[in-house]
């Protein structure tokens, strides 16, 4: 059974409260999260509602898609800037252990050099 250790008007904290706890959850830091209650609980139970429902249109069947008041960024003529040249030369790519994919993936990156591991993996395959 949880117990009432501390509390402040609107807030309730159950459980026990250690004196580490009690030097984080004073009087005041109890009273600041009742004000953010009281200022965004609300809104927040709107948003998650809102989600709730935009989930089940997912399950359904619809599919992600942009906001259709931003597609005038999308549609527009614009570019970015070139990346510095700094980052155009690339000098070493760092690659894993020595398997072939990670071998040809490093060759073909448009590094001056790459570096491998030739240390065999501790895990063995199918272990996390």
């Amino acid at each position: 059974m949880k117990q009432n250790v501390a509390s402040s008007p609107g807030v309730e904290v159950l459980g026990r409260i250690t004196p580490q706890y009690a030097d984080i959850l004073t009087p005041q830091a109890l009273a600041f999260l009742a004000e953010l209650s009281r200022r965004f609980e609300p809104r927040r139970r709107e948003l998650m509602a809102a989600r709730v429902q935009r989930q089940a249109e997912f399950n359904a069947g619809t599919l992600p898609d942009f906001l259709p008041e931003t597609a005038h960024i999308r549609n527009g003529n614009w570019t970015v800037a070139p990346y510095p040249a700094d980052l155009q030369d690339r000098r070493v790519e760092i690659t894993g252990p020595t398997d072939r994919k990670m071998v040809i993936n490093a060759l073909n990156c448009g590094a001056n050099v790459f570096m491998a591991t030739s240390k065999i993996p501790t895990r063995r395959p199918g272990q996390t």
